[in-house]
């Protein structure tokens, strides 16, 4: 099962270059968006889980939700495109397209941080791992408190 999300978050990576191009309508960014964003919350929700000890520590599956959230960090903000503020039902805020710049700082951010949480649950390290989570984390709140709605 491992394999199979890897494989999909891997060419869904190779994919999200040309993705704005392959959106018909912005409903369509929107919903890639938010699944892409829904999946990486996911696999980031296990690792905290045992980074605070709501789950037992697993050093094999944190290393592998690590791999989905650092494969998945890229794609989502392909799906901010123009017009993409209005459409379905979503909880971006206006700033995301006011302050665009400010918005792909905090993606950037995050797509900094991944790869060290990475890097991180490789080691098998408890320790390590709680290192690089907080600051990812960090990233991830940051973004929610300016750019998003509860």
């Amino acid at each position: 099962m491992h394999f199979k999300a890897l494989a999909l978050a891997l060419t869904a990576g190779a994919l999200a270059l040309p993705a704005t191009a392959q959106f018909a309508k912005p409903e369509d960014a929107i919903k890639y968006r938010q699944g892409a964003l829904r999946v990486m919350g996911h696999h980031f929700g296990h690792i905290g889980a045992m980074v605070n000890g709501k789950a037992p520590f697993d050093a094999k599956a944190a290393q592998a939700d690590a791999e989905v959230v650092a494969a998945l960090a890229a794609l989502p903000w392909a799906g901010f495109g123009p017009g993409t503020d209005q459409g379905v039902p979503t909880k971006a805020k206006p700033e995301v397209w006011s302050d665009h710049a400010k918005f792909e700082e905090h993606a950037q951010k995050l797509q900094a941080e991944t790869p060290k949480l990475l890097a991180a649950a490789r080691t098998g390290n408890l320790d390590q791992i709680k290192a690089a989570f907080g600051p990812t984390a960090n990233s991830c709140k940051a973004c929610h408190d300016s750019f998003r709605n509860r």
